[in-house]
């Protein structure tokens, strides 16, 4: 097939074409759903759930608010949002993958949270009313998403004027010591983790190499500013291997 044809994007360091890489995407996911909590945990250290805690803190989300959740998984912050909105209030759970999705919809329904509602969707093109939620979250799903741009636009459409995108992700440590120890550990003892506990090294391999395709914080901040964002910041957390973005909707 002639390259030149059809276009092409990243999946992990290889390119592939652009209409595969959700497929390509969705066949990881599926393939770690089921150990995803217990990897987060060995590979942060635990770390995650404290990102995540800041993430949930800087919505600004109140009593009787309305929030979805993007790419939500394992359903972490849906938990914690539905605690805060309260039964006044309204919490999506969305994903594109039926096998994380179902992790998440276990996870919340064991946890007793009645007042979230689960969907499985694409980010890229949410399908839901839009000017509906006064919060939209995404925590490390943005990088797997082919299109980016679109993704964000999408999100601000289904912001309420004055709602708030919070955009959790994996991103360029600021020091080159940390990057390269950093580095060290993403390639070298992530896989064997993926191995040892998952038995899928590939999938974390491709998870390592995400990471590194995805924009740095400045860029990002930037792409959130041509999709519509107002205010829109970022917060390096644990010497930038995360940071947590910020946007309003006008």
């Amino acid at each position: 097939m002639d390259k030149n044809k059809k276009e092409y994007t990243d999946f992990g360091y290889k390119e592939v074409p652009k209409e595969d890489k959700s497929k390509l995407v969705g066949e990881v996911f599926s393939s770690v759903a089921s150990r995803y909590d217990l990897m987060n945990d060995v590979m942060s250290l635990g770390i995650h759930r404290l990102w995540k805690k800041a993430a949930i803190e800087s919505s600004q989300i109140v009593s009787g608010d309305s929030v979805l959740d993007v790419a939500g998984g394992t359903g972490d912050l849906a938990i914690e949002f539905s605690k805060i909105v309260g039964s006044s209030g309204r919490v999506v759970l969305s994903d594109i993958n039926e096998d994380m999705l179902a992790e998440g919809k276990k996870r919340v329904l064991d946890a007793g949270r009645l007042n979230v509602d689960f969907k499985i969707a694409n980010a890229e093109e949410l399908p839901f009313e839009k000017n509906s939620f006064d919060c939209i979250s995404i925590a490390f799903g943005i990088r797997n998403v082919t299109d980016k741009e679109k993704a964000l636009k999408s999100m601000f459409d289904c912001l309420k004027s004055g709602g708030r995108l919070i955009v959790l992700e994996f991103s360029k440590p600021t020091s080159n010591l940390f990057s390269q120890i950093y580095d060290i550990y993403s390639f070298n003892l992530l896989p064997l983790m993926g191995k040892l506990i998952a038995d899928d090294a590939d999938s974390y391999q491709y998870l390592a190499e995400s990471i590194r395709k995805h924009p740095d914080q400045e860029t990002f901040k930037k792409m959130m500013q041509s999709a519509g964002f107002l205010d829109a910041s970022y917060e390096n957390l644990t010497g930038g291997i995360v940071a947590l973005h910020k946007g309003t909707k006008p």
